[in-house]
């Protein structure tokens, strides 16, 4: 429920967010920066979260990361009536704080299953943004209508949806998420110790600092492949929106296109997960990365409505392979202990790379239009599939001198 709530609050405020910027700030290179904000305060937020969790609980640190969604929401609102774009900054900060909640939700979903069904799981709680995915876009006319008739700026409509899909999600964890995960998945992390002596529970030494965490080649390459994936996920998808506006596309036909594009990222999870689980994650790291190029090939050759939606939902799917799988592979490498802070460093890491990618893509799209941002994302997906076999052979080697 949570995770329904929350895509459709993000996807909703997401939608029209570069065109706002553009027009605020009468510049074609901000047109990332909101996104960019938001994902620096997904970073700032992401280990203090993940302390949170580890300390208070699952429960009060996702009630309390989704809850700085809502005043983002009214902050964003009021400087677009105000036509203040240091305002509208602060409210996608605040907004993208909310993110690092929404992001780890993934996790707290799985920790409470056994190692063998983490990936189905995680797929399934990404999965449930596909609600978010299909309502979000839609609403973004409908509420621009509906703020318009009241006299208000259309382009607040979107905010005033998001504002009200995040309190419900906020609801639902605060009221709903009981018993804590955090209880559950020690109990079931006990089990998994006493069945198996290689359980990532009996590694002697008590817990391990980050950098010996982050020095094993499996952790490395989950963090990795979520960065990169959202690296190119983000860099295509924030300049879209710009593009199809500059060749005269409807309100209505952008949000086609990114609901094609969130319908990607999330409707096939429950698949994804369960293949993953099947196949195994550095298959289908390499498969998605596989569908990222087709993406970012397909991206640039055609302005019909129809091409753009397709190459959106590649991407978002791309994105989808690679992060269910990376995710799954952190996940395994962690401790019970572990989990809070380790996954929200991972989350900074990966939140840093996707606001470089909003934060440069404007300046790309200026100088070589949809092109070049194509281009990057593409040779970034290539970039991927050489570290996922490097990688793999470096685990290999590692293993081999134990």
């Amino acid at each position: 429920m949570a995770q329904s709530f929350f895509s459709a609050s993000s996807i909703a405020a997401f939608t029209l967010s570069g065109i706002i910027s553009i027009q605020l700030s009468g510049t074609d290179s901000t047109a990332g920066w909101p996104n960019t904000i938001g994902l620096i305060g997904r970073a700032l937020f992401a280990y203090p979260l993940g302390y949170m969790m580890d300390r208070f609980g699952r429960r009060p640190a996702l009630s309390a990361g989704y809850g700085t969604a809502i005043f983002g929401s009214i902050v964003s609102i009021w400087a677009i009536i105000n036509a203040n774009y240091l305002a509208f900054m602060l409210g996608a900060f605040l907004i993208g704080m909310a993110r690092a909640a929404g992001e780890q939700s993934r996790y707290v979903g799985a920790e409470i299953f056994p190692l063998s069904r983490r990936a189905k799981v995680i797929g399934i709680i990404v999965s449930a943004g596909t609600i978010g995915a299909i309502l979000g876009p839609q609403l973004v006319p409908i509420s621009t209508g509906w703020m318009e008739s009241i006299g208000l700026p259309p382009s607040t409509g979107p905010f005033v949806i998001s504002g009200i899909f995040i309190l419900y999600a906020a609801l639902a964890i605060f009221l709903f998420l009981r018993p804590d995960p955090k209880i559950l998945g020690a109990e079931v992390a006990r089990i998994e110790a006493a069945e198996d002596p290689d359980s990532i529970e009996n590694v002697p030494g008590g817990e391990r600092p980050l950098r010996q965490i982050f020095a094993a080649p499996m952790v490395q390459l989950a963090i990795i492949t979520m960065t990169l994936s959202f690296f190119v996920m983000t860099f295509v998808m924030v300049i879209t929106p710009v593009h199809m506006n500059y060749h005269a596309h409807s309100t209505g036909a952008i949000s086609n296109v990114i609901m094609a594009h969130t319908l990607g990222m999330f409707g096939l999870s429950w698949l994804s997960g369960w293949l993953i689980d099947r196949f195994g994650r550095i298959p289908m790291i390499l498969s998605g990365a596989a569908i990222l190029i087709s993406a970012c090939i397909l991206a640039p050759l055609s302005l019909l409505v129809p091409i753009l939606g397709l190459a959106l939902f590649l991407l978002g799917l791309g994105w989808n392979f690679c992060f269910v799988s990376g995710s799954s592979l952190l996940s395994d490498a962690l401790a019970t202990h572990e989990r809070g802070r380790a996954q929200g460093a991972s989350e900074t890491i990966v939140a840093l790379g996707s606001g470089l990618a909003s934060f440069s893509v404007g300046i790309v799209f200026q100088q070589g239009d949809y092109l070049l941002v194509s281009f990057v994302g593409l040779a970034f997906s290539l970039l991927l599939v050489g570290a996922t076999l490097w990688l793999v052979r470096k685990d290999r080697k590692v293993r081999i001198s134990m």
